[in-house]
């Protein structure tokens, strides 16, 4: 499958262009990943470090369902790939991970975020959400769209030098 970005409109309402952006940047991972094997999908970076395109994948996907799911939905949305024992599960272990369950629950999860966020009246909606320190917090709507574009922003760096590792690819 080939993956298409779109280049975010450079006007409109901010809850569009907001939109827009994350999309971007969700549709920038899928192109750091496209082509790969799973094998090389799994590849870590280089030591100490553990990461891996998948794990950044999966790390992506608990976060879309964490801050959407959960925080402005209030749905009741187990996490996948951590838990307490092991809070780095999602991006650390992916040896017997199943790639194309993982892309597909990724996709899944950004459907899901997609018709919560266009379902929300404004970006001043306010979420619940309890962060991976326990603590709960109020988000709004807008301050989840902007951390979760920077989210992805930082990752799809991470991202770069991956991909770079792996094949030599660069400036996607």
């Amino acid at each position: 499958m080939t993956v298409t970005r779109a280049e975010p409109p450079s006007g409109g309402d901010e809850k569009s262009m907001l939109a827009a952006w994350l999309d971007y940047h969700r549709a920038t991972l899928a192109m750091k990943c496209e082509g790969l094997s799973g094998e090389q999908l799994r590849q870590q970076a280089v030591p100490p470090s553990g990461l891996s395109l998948l794990g950044l994948v999966r790390h992506l996907s608990e976060v879309e369902r964490s801050w959407f799911q959960r925080g402005v939905a209030g749905a009741d949305a187990p996490r996948r790939y951590y838990s307490d024992d092991n809070p780095d599960g999602d991006v650390y272990d992916v040896e017997a991970t199943d790639v194309a369950e993982v892309f597909s629950t990724w996709h899944s999860d950004c459907a899901r975020a997609r018709e919560i966020v266009a379902a929300a009246p404004d970006l001043a909606v306010m979420s619940q959400a309890v962060r991976r320190n326990g603590r709960r917090q109020s988000f709004t709507l807008r301050w989840i769209m902007l951390h979760m574009i920077e989210e992805y922003a930082r990752h799809n760096g991470h991202a770069d030098f991956l991909r770079e590792r792996i094949d030599g690819s660069t400036g996607i």
